[in-house]
């Protein structure tokens, strides 16, 4: 699990539903005695086996973009490949390769009209950007959706463009883009920034000028850890990485930049003389998603997406190697279990109505980069043709700090966007493993957000229905003593098996989930 979320530049923190009541529950529909014939195949052995060696000094920590973490990839593609289960990309080929760039964070000035702004201090920027500019194009909110766009009539090709946080609002408090008294995704700190940079580079913009006094000192707290990183961050490559400019503006420099800001949406052309001289060195990564997939048998066009984090943290400063068995290998070894059980169903011709797909993500660690190129980017399988993400991290210790039976799991977001599938999940549990399902981190006023921290999150911002599976934190997270020897492998073998109960139901009920709370 990664420590903190980087979305966009690295903000995640509003979560926009809450736990519900759940009302009818329906009965599952498939024979027991067909899937738990398979489930039992998922035993604690295999598990173990597998993972003594994936979490070895071997792999070194598995770090993205390193030796380590290619022998990961590889271990499982061969996995795959010994199972008999084919490449979801059709040349046959295992992995998904997911361009990184090492990002070094940018040195140099920003002016306009002559006064020097201070980098980190009064703008904040995360890659170099060069140029002088006398036109600069204020589209307030920088909104673009159906029910509202600041875009109309103005043309903001070839520009730099002025936008601010927020969203607009109508006479009686309704807001303009819901319809309703909730405000949408736009003024989310998790998407408000990378969803108006999206929109204006869609539009032909040369780059996003960005006021949010409001969340302006969480960005600065990320802009001071890149800066203060003995080494560079990762980031997804695109294609203008060395050409579109995104730049974070506080106060000061917004007003000073155009007065008008804090009390106007109306688009105007500002007459300025903006320089910027911002460089930095950045270097190329490569790195990989490791991608299977079992064909399903009457309803092969829908996908049930199975997901773990294949990388982790790499080699202390010390020399000390970071293992990762609970993060994630033990997620790494449960997918590759189910994956099995579901080929000896296949085998037995007991195959599933719907594609299963698996999905061995590199770089969440660095910010949940390979679900987010899966998603954004290259989705293998159309996201509209996906019904549902269950995603494993951290799966076979106890946290210390919970009370009660041993034999639990945390949920998180089984709720948020599907009522359905969250009691799809409560009776499959109810009815083949009776686990105790503990929603304490599915509370959208949790603290940790743990909802934003794991891969699952690329796919639920795409109204994708998700489960996340985790055990909790414990005093080996993120450090050298997270080794084989602590996991729990009952538990892990037991909570495996649900997410293949789970994961069956899924991909053989006759209805695909219905999402009943897709956020706008």
């Amino acid at each position: 699990m990664k420590k903190l979320v980087l979305i966009a530049v690295g903000l995640t923190m509003a979560c926009n539903s809450s736990q519900n009541t759940v009302p009818e529950k329906k009965e599952i529909t498939t024979s027991p005695s067909v899937e738990t014939t398979y489930a039992a195949t998922i035993t604690s052995d295999e598990l173990k086996k597998h993972l003594y060696v994936y979490a070895s000094d071997e792999f070194e920590g598995r770090e993205t973009g390193t030796p380590g973490e290619k022998k990961a990839a590889a271990y499982i593609k061969d996995e795959y490949v010994a199972l008999g289960i084919p490449a979801a990309k059709e040349n046959g080929d295992y992995y998904q390769e997911v361009p990184l760039v090492m990002d070094v964070m940018p040195k140099g000035e920003l002016r306009i009209n002559g006064m020097d702004y201070k980098l980190g201090e009064d703008v904040l920027a995360f890659d170099a950007a060069q140029g002088h500019f006398s036109d600069i194009v204020y589209v307030g909110y920088g909104i673009d959706d159906k029910n509202y766009s600041d875009y109309e009539g103005i043309d903001i090709k070839g520009k730099l463009v002025l936008v601010k946080f927020g969203e607009p609002v109508n006479a009686d408090g309704t807001f303009k883009v819901t319809g309703t008294r909730n405000n949408s995704k736009w003024s989310k700190v998790s998407d408000a920034y990378g969803m108006r940079s999206k929109t204006i580079q869609g539009r032909g913009g040369l780059g996003m000028l960005y006021y949010d006094d409001t969340n302006y000192t969480r960005y600065q707290s990320y802009f001071n850890r890149r800066r203060d990183r003995s080494s560079g961050g990762l980031s997804l490559k695109t294609t203008n990485d060395n050409d579109f400019i995104n730049i974070v503006l506080n106060k000061n420099v917004a007003t000073a930049l155009y007065p008008g800001i804090l009390n106007t949406t109306s688009k105007e052309v500002i007459k300025t003389a903006l320089d910027l001289n911002l460089s930095s060195d950045s270097g190329i990564i490569e790195s990989e998603n490791v991608v299977a997939v079992i064909k399903g048998s009457t309803k092969p066009e829908e996908y049930v997406v199975l997901s773990s984090h294949l990388d982790h943290i790499g080699i202390t400063d010390k020399g000390e190697i970071n293992n990762g068995a609970d993060d994630d290998g033990s997620g790494t070894v449960a997918l590759l279990e189910i994956a099995e059980a579901f080929k000896k169903a296949v085998d037995a011709g007991n195959g599933p109505k719907r594609s299963v797909v698996f999905l061995h993500v590199t770089g969440e660690e660095k910010g949940l980069l390979g679900s987010q190129y899966y998603t954004d980017v290259q989705p293998i399988f159309p996201l509209s043709q996906t019904v549902a993400n269950l995603n494993i991290d951290m799966i076979g210790r106890i946290d210390p700090k919970r009370e009660g039976n041993r034999n639990y799991i945390y949920l998180i977001g089984s709720d948020k966007l599907s009522t359905e599938l969250h009691n799809l999940s409560e009776a499959v549990n109810k009815k083949y493993m009776n686990i105790e399902l503990d929603y304490k981190y599915n509370d959208e006023n949790d603290p940790n957000r743990f909802y934003y921290r794991s891969d699952h999150y690329n796919f639920a911002k795409n109204n994708i229905p998700i489960i996340f599976y985790f055990n909790g934190t414990h005093d080996d997270y993120h450090r050298p003593s997270d080794t084989p020897d602590k996991i729990n492998y009952d538990l892990l073998e037991n909570r495996t098996r649900l997410v293949f109960h789970t994961a069956w139901e899924i991909a053989n009920r006759d209805q695909k989930i219905i999402v009943d709370k897709a956020v706008k």
